[in-house]
Formats: structure tokens, C-alpha cells, sequence
């Protein structure tokens, strides 16, 4: 099938074009960066416009056999409210659909939106009723609380957990609700997308495990060896903090999702996973799997100026090559480090293409960084979400003059404005120690002697850093895509 995916760059559409395109199926995406957001995939076709402008999107849905409507929004911002998105975009998007001569629509709803009271879900119950009015065949499905790498509520938690040494929980923290892992959900949407027994069906989706707040905090606490202090925020003041948009107290809820949160969020209807044979996997492994999959923190996602820093020596004396020392630094990594490298049960030791590797800093918890490139003489560290620094670390080792040098460069800014201020005080100085002693490390393992370590640093001008920023993102993107080609041909059929 020729398949038009609406909003395919959150968790949810990531992951169900990966598996659309796994079973065979053409995708189209559509979205308001399509020609870049495309290019995570091979074979997507972009269109790119925004469901909440009709003209837009003409002509979007032409040569398709089947709509999979995802694109909506869970909070709201000036320039984009729930009315516009989520029910004059979805009017839009069934439009489009019957002038192309579309036959089949599949929306994603979400699990509650029929009882809920939040103004998210009013909003997905009246997008529901235009499909069921619209003239086409439709199906709808209701996921639950969907969480895989880039999610709002169970990801932040994780970051939470692993960064701060206290922890928010609204009420009591004992409110259930019901999340699916984003793989499982793709699995289940492209099946829908695939069936034909279907029409009118309302499917409601979810893991097979119930949870709590405090329930993923303990989960949490064992898969990262942290278990920071719970301090109880009443939800009278957690609607209030939120209100107010508050910086004193980090919630991982806004006032919707707070509305919802008082809503026990579990499967009351037919039950998606169950009606197609779909077994979805233990919250246990999932959110161990979310632990090593938070997307990469692009340097354009940070604040202030990128930096560009050096540190490096040139080595004499050693017997190793380029390509041998960075051998020895690649295997050796967690003891090289001068912080802690192997900061959580079961976290990666070797630098190899795609790992993440843990470390720990004092007064910051745990930080993550992903291989995104393991060359001969060149490795590439990608900061991940959670990192006080938006960007990369690149090392390399080269013939120099009389021996072999070993460098390390850092481009990046930081994360947000609170590590903008601890960069600006103790951070920066603590960075670039750690740094030179990485370097000196490297050198004493080396058996070889230098003349010391030597530090440039400057601050890139807007052409230089956009320069930057698209290097990294390019090669995000290359990294992923070659994961993605792996993943369809594993024996274990994920």
C-alpha cells in the first residue's frame, strides 16, 4: 500500500514508518519539515505542510490508498491550540482525503479521549467524531501513555531520576495509568493499516502493564543505581505551578496531563493488542530499553554560543599507530575517563558505533553519550538528552611531528539555561580539567611522553555554528538510518 503518515516525527510516527516500511508499504509523510525530517529513512516520500493551514496540504493524499493520521498536539502553545491542530487539522486532513479520493482512514486517538476532562482529550473526541461523520472508512485507535525515545512523561522521568538528587510526585503518586512501549503501538497501527475487517472500529491500546508515578521511580532507581528523594506536591499546587509556568518545581506534566493523571488511564474497551494477536513486551524491558534510546541533544536544542574547544598532545616515544592508540582508548575508555564511565548496572564498557555509555559527574547525577561514529582513528560522542551539553566530542589520533598526536574537540552549548549558568560558574573550568586529564591519561597509556597538553578555545560565529549544527545532524541521521537498516534483518524479528 501507498500509506500518507500526518505527523510521523514524535514517538509514535517515528516508530510506525519504521515498521511500515519494514513490511514493504510506501510512506508519504506529511509534516512541516518533511523534506528534513525525511531523511531519517530511505525511501520516504516528503510532502511537506501544516494540517492546520487546509491549503497547505492540497493535494497531499494524491496516489494514496490509505491515511494514518497521527499528527496532534498534547499541550498547547500561542501557535498552536488543541482547536487548531487536533480538530480543524484533522478536518483538514479527511478533506484532503475524500478530494483525493482516499478510501481508508486510520486516526490515532488517545486512551480516555470518550470520558475524559482534560481539554486534550475534548479535543480528541471531537476529531473522533468528524472520522466517524467524514464518509470514509475509518478505524480509530486509542493508545495509552506511548513512551520510547523522545516521549514527554516517561522519558523526563528518566532524565529526572538520573539528574536531580529530588524528585516531584503528584499527591501520592499511586494514580494508574497504562503506557505501551512506541514499537509495540507501530505494530499494532501498521496492522490496522493492514487489515480489512476493521471499519468503524474503536481499538484501545496499552502495554500489559498497569503503573504509577511511584512504581516507575522505583523501576527507574534500580536501572540507573539512583533513587532520589520523592517530595510529594500536592495536585491543588501542581495545577497551580503548571499555570503559572513555574521554574521553581520541574513537573513532568503540564495542566492537561495533570487533569488526565487524576483519571485512572487504563483499557476499558476492546482491546487492540489482544484483537490482533500482538503481544506487546513487559514494562520492565521497556523502560530498559528506554534507558539506553533518548534521542541525541542536537546542538541547535541547546542555549547561549557554541563552543568550539581543543585539547590535545602530541606524543613521542610510543609504539602505537594512530589507528592502534585509538584501539587502545576505544577498549579502555571507562578506565581512561577521569570521572566514573560505567555509571549504571549493565551500561556499555567499549566504544563501538551506536553504543551509549553512562557516566556519572558529582553534584549532576548521570549523563549519557552516544557513539554515533567508531572509525579507525576518528570516534564521534553525540550528548544525549539529560547531558548539560547540547552536541558532540570528536577524538582523533594522527601522525604528528616526531609521533602521533591525540586530540579531543568539543562543539557544543549548553543544554538549557540552568546548565548555562552552571557552565558559566563552576562548570566550564570542571569540563576542561576532566578533558586534560583524558589527555594525559591517554598519553602515560600511550608509553610514550609529551610536552604537555595544549587547550584552544573560541566561540563560532552563526555561519560556523549552523555549519556545525547541520554536520551533526547529518550525521545523526546517517547513524540511525544505517541502526534502522540492522534492525529489519535481525533474527529476532523486532
Amino acid at each position: 500500500m501507498r500509506i500518507l503518515v500526518t505527523g510521523g516525527t514524535g514517538v509514535i510516527g517515528a516508530g510506525v514508518i519504521h515498521e511500515l516500511l519494514d513490511r514493504g508499504h510506501g510512506v508519504r509523510l506529511l509534516s512541516r519539515h518533511a523534506r528534513e525530517d525525511a531523511k531519517q529513512w530511505d525511501g520516504v516520500e516528503a510532502f511537506a505542510g501544516d494540517i492546520s493551514d487546509a491549503k497547505s496540504i492540497a493535494g497531499a493524499a494524491a496516489d494514496i490508498d490509505l491515511v494514518l493520521h497521527i499528527a496532534g498536539i498534547a499541550e498547547e502553545s500561542d501557535q498552536a491550540t488543541f482547536q487548531q491542530i487536533n480538530v480543524d487539522g484533522t478536518r483538514h486532513v479527511l478533506d484532503e482525503a475524500k478530494s483525493a479520493g482516499v478510501p481508508r482512514i486510520v486516526y490515532v486517538s488517545s486512551l480516555g479521549a470518550d470520558v475524559g476532562e482534560s481539554d486534550y482529550h475534548k479535543s480528541k473526541f471531537a476529531a473522533e467524531q468528524l472520522v466517524e461523520r467524514s464518509g470514509l472508512t475509518w478505524t480509530i485507535v486509542r493508545p495509552g501513555n506511548v513512551y520510547g525515545p523522545g516521549d514527554e512523561v516517561v522519558s523526563l522521568i528518566l532524565k529526572m531520576v538520573r539528574a536531580l538528587p529530588a524528585v516531584p510526585v503528584i499527591d501520592s503518586g499511586d494514580q494508574e495509568f497504562q503506557p505501551i512501549w512506541h514499537e509495540d503501538l507501530a505494530k499494532i497501527l501498521a496492522s490496522v493499516c493492514e487489515r480489512d475487517d476493521l471499519a468503524s472500529a474503536v481499538l484501545e491500546a496499552a502495554g500489559r502493564d498497569i503503573t504509577t508515578m511511584n512504581d516507575l521511580l522505583a523501576r527507574f532507581g534500580e536501572i540507573t543505581g539512583r533513587k532520589p528523594v520523592r517530595i510529594p506536591v500536592p495536585m491543588a499546587l501542581a495545577q497551580l505551578t503548571t499555570r503559572l509556568g513555574s521554574l521553581a518545581v520541574r513537573l513532568p506534566v503540564d495542566e492537561n496531563k495533570l487533569t488526565m493523571l487524576s483519571e485512572t488511564n487504563v483499557v476499558r474497551g476492546r482491546d487492540a493488542a489482544g484483537s490482533l494477536g500482538i503481544d506487546p513486551i513487559p514494562l520492565d524491558d521497556g523502560l530498559r530499553r528506554l534507558a539506553d534510546a533518548l534521542e541525541e541533544a542536537l546542538p541547535e536544542e541547546g542555549v547561549g554560543a557554541l563552543e568550539h574547544k581543543r585539547f590535545y598532545a602530541d606524543i613521542a616515544g610510543s609504539s602505537h599507530s594512530p589507528a592502534s592508540l585509538m584501539t587502545l582508548f576505544r577498549n579502555q575508555v571507562t578506565t581512561l575517563m577521569p570521572i566514573e564511565f560505567a555509571a549504571e548496572p549493565g551500561a556499555a564498557e567499549r566504544i563501538e558505533q551506536g553504543a551509549t555509555l553512562t557516566g556519572s559527574l558529582p553534584l549532576r547525577g548521570n549523563f549519557q553519550v552516544r557513539v554515533e561514529v567508531a572509525e579507525p582513528t576518528h570516534v564521534v560522542f553525540a550528548t544525549i538528552e539529560g547531558h548539560p551539553l547540547a552536541g558532540i566530542v570528536e577524538f582523533t589520533t594522527s601522525e604528528s611531528e616526531g609521533g602521533i598526536r591525540f586530540a579531543v574537540d568539543v562543539f557544543a552549548r549548553p543544554s538549557n539555561m540552568f546548565d548555562l549558568i552552571a557552565v558559566r560558574t563552576v562548570g566550564a573550568p570542571a569540563q576542561n580539567a576532566n578533558w586534560r586529564t583524558l589527555v594525559r591519561h591517554v598519553v602515560e597509556a600511550s608509553g610514550g611522553t609529551s610536552d604537555g597538553v595544549e587547550q584552544e578555545t573560541r566561540t563560532l560565529d552563526d555561519q560556523e555554528a549552523q555549519d556545525v549544527e547541520r554536520r551533526v545532524r547529518s550525521m545523526v541521521q546517517q547513524r540511525h538510518r544505517e541502526q534502522q537498516d540492522g534492525d529489519s534483518v535481525r533474527p529476532d524479528g523486532r
